[in-house]
């Protein structure tokens, strides 16, 4: 059964929270890292569950993020059909996955305004589902759906919002996707076992910004599944209990494929003249996000058994420094 753990800020110390409806349970936890939940935290939180004894409002609470920035932060990209068809890739489906980081210190709190730097005019947002281990793997592993629950421990919200006049240019992925704040997570972990992974393809996501849809779409799109990609990350490297795996966005964002045309043009053009025109025209895309947008987002299956939360952000300019 899917339970909600959020961390939260006591006064400053962090501490894990039950959520029971609109009220909350303290946890005798430590909350300096998300390993120690992933941990013996989880039979505590479990234990919790089965006879939950809240003792404050969740309203009442600042919550912060519940996967800390000491956690890798290990990305899928071009995992959605319908995003891939959307930046112009017909078949829907990559014939490899691909993977990315970003740092761990762009994670943020689900209510955290997004800061947009200076030199930063197509800022594109990307709701997602993470997957955080519940172990370590330190050398290749088989995961297939029958074990997945064996290595993931919980799923989380993320939006993996991105300059795309800095990652596409200058293929920059990291960069361009890894400022501070542009990494919302939460509001809480989703601890789940093998019965709720088995209904990943139910989840439904959606974002949408001052109040109009953008993306939504069902997890059933993803063209690599959690146990393939964990399998094939696990060849690559090792990873630890509260590494948060993210798997790719649907379609809806504000980045989009030119047309043919244009695209026959642009690859006669030298690649400054080319990057120049994109951003040239994206610049007319209303989009992109701006200062002062609203955007919130969400995912959860239709029953509501698992539900990731919801998060809201707002988007604001770097102050000067």
């Amino acid at each position: 059964m899917a339970i909600n753990i959020v961390r939260f800020d006591d006064a400053g110390t962090p501490r894990w929270g039950l959520v029971a409806g609109s009220r909350v349970q303290t946890l005798a936890l430590p909350a300096d890292s998300t390993a120690q939940l992933m941990g013996d935290g989880l039979d505590t939180a479990r234990a919790a569950a089965a006879s939950p004894a809240p003792d404050r409002e969740l309203a009442g609470l600042r919550l912060l993020c519940p996967v800390t920035a000491d956690r890798q932060l290990i990305c899928q990209g071009l995992n959605y059909a319908s995003h891939l068809r959307e930046i112009g890739i017909a078949s829907g489906r990559l014939p490899y996955n691909t993977f990315f980081r970003k740092a761990s210190s762009c994670m943020a709190p689900a209510d955290t305004d997004v800061v947009r730097p200076p030199h930063v005019r197509l800022l594109d947002y990307e709701v997602e589902i993470g997957l955080v281990l519940r172990r370590a793997i330190t050398g290749p592993v088989r995961i297939t759906t029958d074990n997945l629950a064996h290595y993931v421990g919980a799923l989380v919200l993320h939006n993996d919002v991105s300059a795309r006049d800095v990652q596409l240019p200058q293929t920059q992925f990291y960069k361009g996707k890894s400022y501070r704040t542009f990494g919302p997570t939460g509001p809480w972990l989703t601890l789940v076992d093998a019965a709720d992974l088995a209904r990943l393809d139910e989840i439904e996501l959606c974002l949408t910004v001052n109040g109009a849809t953008r993306q939504h779409a069902f997890a059933s799109d993803l063209s690599y599944k959690p146990a393939e990609t964990l399998t094939e990350l696990s060849e690559l490297q090792d990873m630890g209990p509260g590494d948060l795996v993210v798997t790719g966005t649907p379609g809806g964002t504000a980045v989009k494929a030119p047309g043919a045309l244009k695209m026959l043009v642009a690859r006669l053009l030298p690649d400054a003249k080319r990057w120049q025109l994109f951003i040239r025209g994206a610049l007319q895309d209303p989009d992109y996000l701006k200062d002062g947008d609203d955007m919130r987002a969400w995912a959860k299956t239709p029953d509501g058994q698992i539900d990731l939360g919801a998060q809201h952000n707002r988007i604001v300019p770097q102050a000067a420094s």
